[in-house]
């Protein structure tokens, strides 16, 4: 966005909380944190020249490897002079009669500014269970999502790890080969298959090199930003043989295939049941103790939760140093001096990891004092959660010239990040210079659009599975949070047409002020 806006000459300042650039991939540091998106399909797509000078060296990269590509963006852009680091924002508040934003800093400075847009993300507001006597543990305590710089040395520690999302399904391998043991806290068990990660060969790269335009046309058009070949076929209209055939090639090749086999897994719960059962099987297969198995064998609906891969997951639990409790049977009671107490026994720990995740989609933005017209909050507006509502994922009504990049309903975290991000900094980006080159002073949301645009993201959601289970998508991971599934599933190809038919269409369902005097950048 940045880059974007300094190119068409407007005057630009983005301020950010680390010390450096990466984001999810500055904080996200903790053992095993990789992508699961197929690197050459994770990247900027926005600068061709960018694209062909750097060169990934496996399918699905480390976090290390993702965060120099980042750097290596910003410092090939030298984009780090317009960047303020370790600089939150505050507040953010719509002045009316000057119509412009007063942005409060923790540094107790404000500035000035004619648009405020955020890329605060969907996933950086980090969760942190409240449990009873975290502050007398003796040992050490990491939370993933905001891991330390240096390396965390767990050999012949006694290690604690509680949650089994996808940070946690790709720490635990890596922490179960050096601790001493390694306790897994399981609250919800989780369908994970095989990543199967790779190196590279150099003809490949050469090959998605010289395909640059042909495989970033596919992603800008696709459902969920990769060129994944689009299933035609009901899992329920094949023999069990051939589903079984193309479930184990899924599982062989590695990766999100058996979740994109059949167009019908995410709405039927008898297709989805197909695709279930066949990891559940593979879990049973795997895993050589019965009881760990059935432990690790989940009963909702595949793929309604995020769909996670991973490096040995299952078969970590063979290992005689990694012993799996279950806490929705065998409730955390508190964090003792010494380790974790349970309703049956305790866990004497050295060290405690939290893979416990984020407040999703609404809680970054909710962090921040946002105020629109006649001072209304964000908070406000949306009833903490309970009404959110937007136009498009981008924009808010009562709130002029605030633009939200991967905001609540839009495709986001459903989609490959990095595609649906260019695609909102673009549109953003058109929409600024439409309303610089048009004289126009303020751009603001309808009420009728957003309520239309909100209807149709429910419609949508609910005739999926995905609304029928608690997940971190419908926000069950945070006690007391308002349950609403604030993702647009209609596909980022779609999604990416209809935003740019608005557009075309003089910015329909906006209101539009015109200027005074003439605008500038």
């Amino acid at each position: 966005m940045l880059y974007r806006l300094r190119e068409a000459g407007f005057s630009t300042r983005v301020y950010e909380a680390a010390d450096g650039v990466g984001g999810t991939w500055y904080w996200n540091r903790y053992p095993g944190a990789r992508c699961d998106s197929e690197s050459i399909y994770y990247n900027y797509t926005f600068s061709e020249e960018l694209y062909r000078e750097w060169t990934w060296s496996s399918r699905y990269p480390e976090q290390p490897e993702i965060l120099r590509y980042l750097n290596f963006v910003a410092d090939k852009f030298d984009l780090r002079p317009d960047i303020q680091f370790e600089t939150r924002v505050n507040a953010a508040h719509y002045d009316e009669e000057t119509k412009r934003w007063q942005i409060e800093l923790n540094d107790g400075t404000s500035v000035s500014a004619k648009y405020f847009i955020t890329g605060v993300g969907c996933l950086s507001a980090s969760n942190l269970p409240k449990f009873n006597g975290l502050e007398n543990f003796k040992g050490e305590w990491y939370h993933t999502g905001h891991w330390p710089h240096h390396k965390v040395d767990f050999t012949g520690k006694r290690v604690g790890i509680i949650g089994t999302g996808s940070s946690g399904v790709q720490a635990i391998p890596v922490i179960a080969r050096e601790a001493e043991h390694l306790t897994v806290f399981q609250r919800t068990p989780q369908y994970s298959a095989p990543a199967r990660n790779h190196p590279y060969d150099l003809e490949y790269i050469k090959r998605s090199k010289e395909n640059f335009l042909e495989i970033k046309k596919q992603m800008r058009e696709s459902q969920g930003g990769q060129p994944v070949e689009v299933p035609t076929k009901s899992a329920l209209e094949v023999t069990s043989e051939e589903r079984q055939q193309k479930f184990e090639e899924a599982w062989q090749t590695g990766g999100q295939g058996i979740f994109t086999s059949y167009y019908d897994i995410t709405v039927d719960p008898k297709a989805n049941e197909t695709a279930s059962e066949f990891i559940r099987s593979k879990i049973g297969e795997i895993v050589k103790k019965p009881e760990v198995a059935e432990k690790l064998k989940p009963t909702y609906y595949y793929g309604t939760k995020r769909p996670i891969i991973d490096t040995d997951y299952y078969e970590t639990f063979n290992r005689d140093n990694v012993s799996l409790v279950d806490v929705r049977t065998n409730r955390i009671e508190e964090i003792t001096d010494n380790g974790l107490q349970t309703t049956e026994a305790e866990y004497e720990l050295d060290v405690l990891v939290f893979a416990t995740g984020f407040d999703g989609m609404t809680g970054p933005l909710l962090k921040i004092d946002i105020r629109g017209k006649d001072g209304v909050s964000l908070k406000e507006k949306w009833k903490g959660g309970e009404d959110t509502r937007t136009y498009l994922g981008v924009a808010n009504a009562g709130f002029p010239n605030f633009f939200m990049i991967t905001g609540p309903e839009s495709p986001s975290v459903l989609s490959n990040m990095p595609v649906s991000i260019e695609q909102h900094v673009e549109w953003i980006g058109d929409c600024i210079e439409y309303m610089r080159e048009n004289n126009i002073d303020t751009i603001e949301a309808k009420v009728d659009a957003e309520e239309a645009w909100s209807k149709h993201c429910r419609e949508v959601a609910e005739a999926t599975l995905f609304t029928k289970t608690d997940s971190w998508y419908t926000g069950a991971n945070i006690p007391g949070k308002p349950r609403r599934f604030l993702i647009y599933l209609g596909g980022g190809g779609a999604y990416r047409q209809k935003c740019a038919e608005i557009a075309a269409n003089g910015y329909e369902g906006f209101s539009l002020e015109a200027a005074s005097e003439p605008v500038t950048g």
